[in-house]
Order: C-alpha cells, then sequence, then structure tokens
C-alpha cells in the first residue's frame, strides 16, 4: 500500500512581556488598542467570585467604554472549583454568548484563575490567545512564567492540562493589599521554593527582608516579583516542556501536592508546598544532599513567610504515602523526587535528570517525622 508523509515542521514563536507594575488595568486597554491580539474586538474576562467585585468588572467597564464586546464569566473561588466540571460551564456559557474563534480570553484572578482559563484558551475554538492578570502573590510566582494549565481531578492535581503560552502578563502589585494575609502567606511558598533551587543570595535576601515583605513594602514586591520571574524564566526557557531541567521547579511539589489533595483543599496550595519544602528538606539532609544547619534555615524561613512546616495531624499519612504515586514525576511505578543540593541549587543525577527515585519505605519515614 502506498504511504504518504505529511510534513508539519515549524518553528513557533511564544515569547511574551511580563509587566510589572501598579494599576494596571488602563495599560491592558491600551494594549489591546495597540495591537496587541491583533484586531480581536471580542474579549472573554475570565475570573473567580472573589476577584469579579475587585478587577474584573471594572475591567469590563474599561473595555466597553473603550467599544468592545465582553462578558464576564465566574465560578466559585477556590482550588475545588479547578475542574473539568467549571471548564465545561464556562465553555458552554462562553458558547452561548457567541463567543467563537475570533476572541481573546482575559484571565483575571490568581493561580486556580489562570489555570483553568489557559487550559480553556488552549481548547476552545481549538485555539484562542489568552492574557494573564495575575492578582495573587502566588500567581505571580508561579503561574505568570511557564505556560503550564490545567485542572485537577478528585485523583490528584493538574494531570488534566496542556502547555500554552500567554499573549502578555500583568503583575499588578496593587492587588497584593486586597489579598487576606493567608493569601500572602502562602505565595511566598514558591519564592521560597525558586530561592532554594536557583539562588542563593535570594535566599539571603527572604531571611533578611522578610518583615518588609509581609508589610508589602513596595520595594521588597518589586524585587521578590522581578526575582521570581527571573528564576523561572531561565529554567522554562532552556525546558518549556518539561523534558528534563524544568522537573526541578517541582521541588517541594511531590509532597506538597498529595497533602494538598489529601487534606480535601483544606489547605492553600502555598502552605501544602511549605510542608512538601520541608519534607524534601529533610529527604534532602537525609541523602548527604543538605547539611542540618541549612535545612533548619529553610524551615525557620518558611515559619517567618508564617507558613505550616508540619503535616496536620486530620490527614492520614498512609493515605498520603498512597497519594504520592499519582505525582507526575513517578516513571515505572516509582517514586521520584526533586532534591535540593545545598540552599540555591539541585542535586543531579545523570545528563539532564533532575529527580532521584526514592524508596516507598524512605518517603513514608520522612512523612512520619513531620
Amino acid at each position: 500500500m502506498p504511504k504518504f508523509e505529511v510534513e508539519l515542521k515549524k518553528v513557533v514563536d511564544d515569547s511574551y512581556e511580563i509587566e510589572i507594575g501598579h494599576g494596571l488595568l488602563d495599560l491592558v486597554v491600551a494594549d489591546l488598542a495597540n495591537g496587541l491580539v491583533g484586531k480581536l474586538h471580542k474579549f472573554a474576562i475570565i475570573t473567580d467570585s472573589n476577584v469579579e467585585p475587585l478587577y474584573a468588572r471594572p475591567l469590563e467597564q474599561k473595555l466597553l467604554d473603550a467599544g468592545y464586546q465582553t462578558d464576564v464569566f465566574v465560578f466559585p473561588a477556590g482550588e475545588k472549583s479547578k475542574t473539568r466540571q467549571t471548564k465545561a460551564m464556562i465553555e458552554d456559557a462562553m458558547l452561548e454568548k457567541g463567543y467563537r474563534r475570533d476572541c481573546c480570553i482575559l484571565a483575571v484572578g490568581g493561580g486556580v484563575v489562570t489555570d483553568l482559563a489557559g487550559f480553556i484558551a488552549g481548547t476552545y475554538g481549538r485555539g484562542v490567545p489568552f492574557i494573564n492578570y495575575a492578582t495573587s502573590l502566588l500567581a505571580a510566582a508561579d503561574a505568570s512564567v511557564g505556560g503550564k494549565t490545567a485542572v485537577d481531578t478528585p485523583l490528584a492535581t493538574n494531570l488534566i492540562g496542556l502547555i500554552n503560552q500567554p499573549k502578555k502578563v500583568y503583575l499588578d502589585l496593587d492587588t497584593w493589599k486586597t489579598l487576606p494575609q493567608r493569601e500572602i502567606y502562602s505565595g511566598l511558598a514558591e519564592t521560597i521554593k525558586h530561592a532554594c533551587l536557583a539562588d542563593a543570595a535570594f535566599f539571603d535576601y527572604l531571611e533578611a527582608h522578610m518583615d518588609e515583605i509581609l508589610e508589602l513594602d513596595q520595594e521588597a514586591c518589586e524585587h521578590i516579583a522581578e526575582k521570581n520571574c527571573s528564576i523561572k524564566y531561565h529554567v522554562v526557557m532552556q525546558d518549556e516542556r518539561e523534558l528534563g531541567l524544568r522537573e526541578v521547579l517541582n521541588l517541594g511539589h511531590t509532597v506538597g501536592r498529595a497533602v494538598e489533595t489529601v487534606s480535601d483543599y483544606r489547605l492553600l496550595h502555598g502552605e501544602a508546598v511549605s510542608i512538601g519544602l520541608v519534607a524534601e528538606a529533610r529527604l534532602a539532609q537525609n541523602m548527604g544532599y543538605l547539611s542540618e544547619a541549612d535545612a533548619e534555615r529553610v524551615i525557620a524561613l518558611l515559619k517567618r513567610a508564617k507558613l505550616p512546616t508540619e503535616i496536620p495531624e486530620y490527614i492520614d499519612r498512609e493515605a498520603l504515602v498512597k497519594k504520592l504515586y499519582t505525582d507526575k514525576k513517578v516513571r515505572d511505578g516509582k517514586l521520584r523526587f526533586v532534591i535540593q543540593d545545598g540552599i540555591g541549587a539541585i542535586a543531579t543525577f545523570g545528563e539532564n535528570v533532575y529527580a532521584s527515585p526514592i524508596s516507598e519505605e524512605k518517603a513514608r519515614e520522612i512523612i512520619m517525622q513531620l
């Protein structure tokens, strides 16, 4: 039988800009008028119930005043809403409002919003452009660079999704002032993670300036926003599709995501990651990659950021051990952990290998210590 070769080789430029500043809603409208997404004039604003009155509705009004067609699509705030069901609900609502391929999605909110909206944008009409307007410290640290989008399932977090890069990201630092304190603390977990895996000097800065950060000092906030973007960018630009190096960004997440799920999302993402960072610091110490003194520095900094460092009593430890197997780094049924190598570096285990197999017994031992 004959064969026909379909050649589809292409080079795609997915570059985009991250704008860090204060009060950026007007800039969004100005950028759209200047052709950020071409001549599109239909904008679906996706947000959650907390952010809707604070930023989504004001942006909607500014777009309407500028002559654009726009609607706001709202879902209940919280990680429990980051599901396939919510995705379908928003897609159906957009279809009913007449949105087709000639639209752009504006994600206005924290990491749950940007994850969900970015996933919708990647599949709606087989792909429409989207813009992220991040309104939380956690989103600024974790969702602003990389293009990872996903939804959660009852089994685990972020197992269904795609990599989809936005047209632009806005980090409005003024939005942090409207966050509950607990959300500020949660956002700092990813910031501390970045320092642990890539920048010892940044870790020193966090130790020296944590009080100013918690008080939302403008200079300190601008600095951590820039450093978070810089650290993650230098990883993602080398490995956009998570084929090797990008795995280092999962430091603290093997245990952290499991804790988050088993807690039934009583813990915020950053709170769960904090516990995961402690677990993986203790594992690195056990393996000889992290001194006891440096492990204690990591734990002390998390505590100064008012983050939990122990597994809550209500979490079943054995259920937690089983949940580790839903982590994306599992290979051939074996647990794999990213291991911190001192403060500011990650251990390597071969060419382009950044996670080590760990026995269930060793993982259980570490978990039981927490």
